[in-house]
This record gives structure tokens, sequence and C-alpha cells, in this order.
């Protein structure tokens, strides 16, 4: 059960503010909410199953001391990548013109491959010998930031700068992958140089990736505009009747 919370929180972590995320909110604003949860439903399970099988057998087939030093670094990676934030970009929406529920599944899968959520999926499963739960959690994890998205997101724009959302998930990232860096590497890496050296670098990134390179405003843009169509559409409902 634990491998399942694990998995369930770090996802829902990682979606905030990520391109599937602003897929989701985006496809909410064409299409029914419970349409685009079951096409992000049906994409996540078929993308993330395909992550844990490769995790799994990576997990196998390396050490476990590597692993861990690999799912560290991706940590990091994971909270720099977090700070600096997702972009959509409008081809994403027109991947394929199905029904609703098909249209947004396709649109995720191929959104998802390669992003952020995925590769955690991969280490997430590399480090443990529970794939169903890692599945399961990954996927609940995908539901739940999604599903706050598309329902809460213009919420969230007008109480919680999308900066602040960002930033504390980016650090949580951030911390979990210097915990299991310190633990997993060897001791004569764990000097006082290193450790400097280790901080002035993530200092260096953290201002390239957060502030330098950083992308702002997309999801309260997104948020906010799939608000303003859904009161467009009950508007026009209203005058027919």
């Amino acid at each position: 059960m634990a491998s399942f919370i694990k998995a369930l929180l770090l996802v829902v972590v990682a979606e905030m503010g990520d391109k599937t995320q602003l897929l989701a909110m985006a496809m909410a604003s064409k299409y029914k909410v419970k349409h685009v949860m079951m096409g992000v439903l049906v994409a996540t399970i078929l993308n993330h199953a395909l992550a844990v099988a490769v995790g799994s057998y990576l997990g196998n087939v390396i050490p476990m001391d590597i692993v861990k030093i690999v799912a560290a670094v991706s940590f990091l990676a994971f909270g720099l990548w977090t700070i600096r934030g997702d972009k959509l970009d409008d081809e994403e929406e027109k991947k394929a013109k199905f029904g609703p529920v098909v249209t947004v599944a396709i649109a995720f899968f191929m959104a998802e491959m390669g992003d952020k959520t995925q590769l955690m999926t991969v280490s997430i499963a590399a480090e443990n010998s529970k794939p169903l739960l890692i599945l399961l959690g990954t996927t609940a994890g995908m539901l739940v930031a999604d599903g706050i998205g598309v329902v809460g997101g213009a919420w969230m724009c007008r109480h919680i700068p999308e900066i602040y959302i960002k930033w504390v998930a980016g650090v949580i990232f951030m911390f979990f992958g210097t915990l299991t860096l310190y633990g997993a590497l060897p001791q004569a890496l764990l000097s006082p140089l290193y450790i400097v050296l280790f901080i002035v670098v993530m200092g260096v990134l953290i201002y390239l990736f957060g502030v330098k390179f950083a992308y702002y405003g997309q999801v309260c843009d997104i948020a906010l505009s799939g608000q303003e169509i859904s009161a467009d559409k009950v508007k026009e409902v209203s005058n027919e009747l």
C-alpha cells in the first residue's frame, strides 16, 4: 500500500502545471469533463503500463545502487523541470478528430510520451518490486491532478499564484532527490567539498530553470479562458430556452 500512496502523491505533485495537465484543461473547454477524464484514464493506463514495464525491467537488470543514484538524479531533474514549467503548443490539441473520449485519449497518450510523469513512473517502478501498485498509484495520481486542474484550476488561479504551486512542487522533488542521493552515494563523495559543489551547481540550475528560462502564466490563461468558454455556453443555452 505504501508503494501505491508514494506513486499517487509523487504523480500529483509532478502533474501540477505539467504539459498533460494543461492539455486536459484545454480539452475541458471543448468537451464535457466526464469525457476528458475518461480519455485521461484510458491514455494513462496504456502509457504508464508501458512505463512500469520498462522500469521493472531496468530494476531487474541494473544493480540497485545504480538505480537509486539514477532515480535521485532524476528527481532533481524533475524538480528543475517543475519550477521551469511546461508550455502547451497549439498542435498538441489537434492530434486526432474522433469522438471526445478517443480524441482526448490519443492526444493525451502522445503528449505523455517522454513527459515528466511518464519518466518518473519509470524511475519509481525501477526502485519498486510491485508494478501493479505503481500503475494503480500513478494512474490515480494523474486523475486527481488533472481533475484538480479541470475542475478547480480557475479557483486556484484566483487564490494561489501559479508560481507558488510550481516552486512548492519543485522543492519537494529536489528535497527527495537530494535525500536519496545522499543515501546512495559512496562515503568518499560526501565530503564538505563535494557537498558545497553540489549546492553551488544546484543553485545555478535553480536560477536558470526557475527564473531565467521559466514559463509563466499558461496554466492560469488556460484555466480562466476555459471558465469563460463554459460561462458563454451556459448563456447560449439559457438564451435558447
